[in-house]
């Protein structure tokens, strides 16, 4: 009995943290709500790649057949998304940021998403959670399936010198062996989506003589005007563990999903390691960070100093918050309760600023996410049972008895990251048109 209520304890200070709330800290230091800022990943989407592409060529199995074109978002993602706006909009209600049925004022809530079908989709699901009767405008600069630049995360300038270096720090994440190094900390994941994927008796191994995923064929791509790149095993696999993971979230049956497979919480975890070892490898580098999220920053930067802006709601991609989060320099992380320990699908980086009861202003950062099992089970968000919220940690920066951090050192550590840009390597101002 003892046993077992420690471990509640634990579940309940260790696992399941919620968004910094008044109500958490004493009643001598108050905290008022005063903006909102918002990166968020859109939600379940279906495979980037069709029925025809690679992923019907590597295993012998039948993929889930989605309720959306490849790479839009699906009925259940737009549901997902309806869920988590409620939340929102119960969280901010009970805060006093707003009332029930809020029609925010001109200029005063930004809706801004990347110019793709599941990025406005997802943002425009959460609006209507959030702001049902509003009739929110999501703003978006392209036509749809466009790329906006401020949310594509590809090189505005390369040389040599700069290419030397970002390399070198890719291979650092490896040790000794550099991408090698990598390859090997996979093999046993690679092994499980082998199994799963029965990709040996596939028609891509009987044409490509394959031996299983090797750990030593990863090979950098950087080139000017696009985004980090990966050719070898961990391209493939990072391919083949996003569409199982989607289909995971999407497929009622969890045998089904992992095609009859009957996977372990552990197995699913190292299945999705996959696709999080691989967005690290691409965008979390310190000097490709600062370069591809540069002008995402510049845009969170302007959003959180805009007077009378109050709630910014910025939707992109996992690589928008990866790269993003290693140029603010956060701590690492491994998230509880998600297949996805990085951005799980439908994550958001929320950065809450706070005015205390002695007129000073701080800031919480927290990556909120729904459960795998919430996801599965389409679980109601409410108050009583909120979505997962991880707290962020800045290196370098410290935080007052309440966890919060003062809001001039979050803007200053902006700053930092974004002046970063013109010290990169190699660097020069008319190469980075």
């Amino acid at each position: 009995m003892v046993r077992r209520l420690l471990f509640v304890i634990c579940l309940i200070i260790f696992v399941l943290p919620t968004m910094v709330s008044a109500e958490q800290v004493d009643d001598n230091k108050y905290y008022k709500l005063e903006k909102v800022l918002i990166l968020s990943r859109h939600n379940i989407r279906a495979p980037l790649s069709g029925s025809d592409s690679i992923l019907s060529k590597i295993t012998t199995h039948k993929w889930y057949e989605w309720t959306s074109a490849p790479s839009e978002l699906s009925l259940r993602g737009g549901e997902l998304e309806t869920l988590m706006g409620q939340y929102f909009r119960q969280w901010l209600v009970k805060e006093g940021f707003m009332t029930e049925n809020y029609i925010p004022k001109e200029g005063e809530f930004l809706f801004y998403a990347n110019s793709k079908q599941r990025t406005v989709a997802t943002a425009q699901y959460f609006s209507s959670g959030m702001l049902p009767i509003a009739n929110v405008k999501i703003e978006h600069k392209f036509a749809v399936e466009g790329s906006d630049p401020v949310f594509s995360p590809r090189f505005r300038f390369m040389n040599e010198t700069f290419r030397t270096e970002a390399i070198k720090q890719i291979n650092e994440m490896g040790g000794a062996d550099g991408l090698k190094g990598i390859g090997e900390s996979l093999k046993n994941d690679y092994k499980i989506l082998e199994k799963v994927l029965n990709i040996n008796k596939s028609e891509y191994a009987k044409t490509n003589d394959f031996k299983g995923f090797k750990t030593d064929d990863t090979e950098m791509i950087l080139e000017l005007h696009k985004q980090p790149a990966v050719s070898g095993s961990l391209k493939l696999a990072s391919q083949a563990s996003d569409a199982l993971i989607l289909q995971c979230y999407e497929e009622p049956s969890a045998i089904k999903a992992a095609f009859n497979n009957r996977l372990s919480v552990k197995e699913w975890e190292q299945i999705g390691h996959i696709k999080d070892v691989y967005y690290d490898v691409l965008f979390t580098a310190p000097i490709v960070a600062v370069s591809v999220a540069h002008p995402l920053l510049e845009v969170m930067n302007d959003e959180l100093a805009i007077k009378n802006r109050r709630f910014t709601f910025l939707c992109g991609h996992d690589s928008n918050i990866s790269s993003v989060l290693a140029a603010l320099d956060v701590e690492d992380y491994s998230l509880p309760n998600t297949i996805e320990k990085k951005t799980p699908i439908g994550s958001k980086v929320v950065i809450q600023k706070w005015l205390s009861k002695d007129g000073l202003e701080y800031v919480s950062l927290n990556l909120v996410y729904q459960s795998t099992d919430q996801m599965r089970n389409r679980t109601m968000l409410t108050l009583k049972t909120p979505p997962m919220s991880y707290p962020l940690k800045l290196k370098g920066l410290s935080q007052n008895a309440d966890g919060l951090y003062k809001f001039s050192d979050l803007q200053h550590r902006f700053k930092e990251a974004i002046f970063a840009y013109d010290e990169l390597p190699g660097y020069i101002v008319n190469e980075a048109a």
